[in-house]
């Protein structure tokens, strides 16, 4: 069993941060959260460029369904850095239309990058971690996935509960390797993928969002820095959920 060190402040100076999903608004502000906290960071999306503006964070495109992309990508960073700590997993994608409309092509699109969008990275990255004896993985779950919905459709709350089970398997599989494993549950959060989320579900101080707003994305980013850093070292296979009190578990 490796010798779990004892949590310390949430820095993350000389470790190796891989962030998909790292163009959407939660993933842009964890990128940097990350590297403000001294972590290098290799942001990934499917978009062709994003700008960053920090010295810490160099961007690559990478398609988290292919699995060949994936294995070529983690070989990539492991021979330039020599390791990888941090695995932020916030690639996503939301559909809204009810389970009678779906259709085949909606379910696979959701799952693709959803659930195996988490997969590809996860399996790649496990054994690096486990060799090394030490890293921390971090996905982005929802409170969909604890409720059955906010705004969102079946094939989005299905993919999300998937990717719950997912990351205790793995908390449990790699505790003994040093490999820890934990979701962020998020609330809604005002980024351009939730925006027709939070047009459905207006906060109240008194009602759905207790604390009366909204979530920003920094709100969740720095949730994330936390997992990360060795601020959690005594924490794995948690949902932790950042919904401004929507949901007091």
């Amino acid at each position: 069993m490796s010798l779990i060190p004892v949590s310390a402040p949430a820095r993350m100076d000389g470790k190796i941060a891989f962030v998909t999903g790292a163009a959407g608004g939660i993933g842009r502000a964890t990128t940097l959260a990350l590297a403000e906290a001294g972590a290098t960071v290799i942001a990934t999306d499917i978009a062709d460029k994003a700008e960053f503006d920090h010295p810490a964070v160099s961007y690559r495109r990478y398609d988290v369904t292919s699995r060949e992309e994936t294995d070529a990508l983690v070989a990539d960073i492991r021979a330039t850095h020599g390791r990888i700590d941090a695995l932020v997993l916030c690639a996503g994608t939301i559909s809204h239309r009810p389970l009678g409309e779906s259709t085949d092509e909606e379910w696979r699109a959701i799952l693709d990058v959803n659930l195996m969008g988490v997969v590809n990275p996860v399996r790649a990255v496990f054994p690096v971690m486990a060799e090394q004896g030490m890293g921390k993985m971090v996905a982005l779950g929802s409170i969909a996935a604890k409720i059955g919905g906010v705004a969102s459709g079946p094939s989005y709350v299905a993919a999300k509960s998937a990717v719950h089970g997912l990351m205790k398997w793995v908390a449990k599989a790699g505790a003994s390797q040093g490999v820890y494993a934990s979701i962020i549950a998020p609330g809604p959060v005002e980024t351009p993928m939730w925006e027709t989320v939070t047009q459905r579900a207006a906060p109240s101080a008194n009602g759905n969002v207790p604390l009366g707003r909204f979530g920003q994305p920094e709100d969740i980013a720095q949730a994330i820095l936390f997992l990360c850093s060795p601020a959690s070292n005594w924490i794995t296979g948690t949902v932790l959920d950042v919904n401004g009190g929507m949901l007091m578990d």
